[in-house]
This record gives C-alpha cells, structure tokens and sequence, in this order.
C-alpha cells in the first residue's frame, strides 16, 4: 500500500498514535512514520593539522574535511585516522584548525562538493 505524504508547514499539530499525544513541528507524515524536515546546511571546509603519536613512530598529518564547527572537524579527524591507521584518540596530536576558503582546499573531490561544480 502506497502512502500519499501529508505535508504539515509550520503548525501546531496534535497526532494521536498508539494512545498518546505528540507535538509536530516541521515535520510530514507517510503511513504511520513521522518523518523530521531539516533544513540544508552548508558545510565548512577545514583544514586540521597534527601529528600520529605511536611508539616508535611519529607521523605528522595534514587533513581537509567538512564540519559545522571546528570541534566537528576534530571528532571526524579523531575518527577517520583511527580508523584508517588502527590509533587511539590519545595517540593523536592536533596542532591546529582553521577554517579555510573553497579556493583554498588542495582535495579535489572536497574542492566539487564545496563548489557544486
């Protein structure tokens, strides 16, 4: 069974599921699934320098990313580089984040994805 979405703009909407009240907001109906409308956001780019601190080896790093904020920018670096080089948070440094233009951004695939190219 196919559902048509209803559409709820900016209303103060009282729905009745399951014998409870919920507060809808922004947000559309398909069925019996309330699905949240966001806004699109544009992203930053971020360029986060630092250092991988293993015992026997450090290795200086230099990563561009895309984040809301820089505290963002740090936990996707903290992610990906422990998950791509087997690190833990406390065997990574970060020297620095900046916030950097679009024509600044040396990663190509970054550089079309801030661009809209």
């Amino acid at each position: 069974m196919d559902y048509e979405p209803v559409w709820i703009y900016e209303l103060i909407v009282y729905l009745h599921l399951d014998g409870s009240w919920i507060f809808l907001l922004n947000k559309f109906i398909i069925g019996n699934v309330v699905v949240v409308v966001q806004e699109e956001k544009k992203m930053k780019a971020f360029k986060v320098t630092g250092e991988i601190n293993k015992p026997r080896l450090r290795t200086p790093f230099v990563k561009e990313v895309l984040a809301d904020k820089s505290e963002h920018a740090i936990e996707k670096v903290y992610s990906e580089i422990g998950s791509k080089h087997r690190v833990k948070r406390f065997q990574i440094t970060i020297s620095s984040v900046e916030e950097i233009s679009a024509d600044q951004i040396e990663n190509p695939i970054l550089k079309k994805i801030v661009t809209g190219e």
